[in-house]
């Protein structure tokens, strides 16, 4: 992450551009603080591009992840259920 002054932005700011291309963002500062972004059009639109439902985050993910070399055990992942008794419930009328 890069900071830099709005001055300074203005005055290189083709060379601001082709560094967001390339994957890096680019924060503008005021007086010290964060006022805004340059990111590359990838970023942006992975930021902006919202999943339908919770299903469908979950599939984008699984498709950004990379999940070889990982082998789990039908035992392994039976021995993360919690095993105590649920709480005492009734539904009240």
């Amino acid at each position: 992450m890069k900071e830099i002054s709005i001055t300074e932005a203005k005055n290189s700011f083709t060379h601001l551009v082709h560094q967001a291309e390339q994957g890096e963002s680019i924060h503008l500062m005021r007086r010290g603080k964060a006022v805004a972004v340059i990111l590359s059009e990838a970023q942006y639109r992975q930021l902006t591009a919202s999943p339908k439902s919770v299903w469908a985050a979950i599939k984008n993910w699984r498709e950004q992840v990379d999940f070889s070399g990982i082998e789990l055990t039908d035992r392994e992942i039976d021995s993360w259920r919690e095993r105590s008794p649920g709480r005492d419930f009734a539904w009240e009328s």
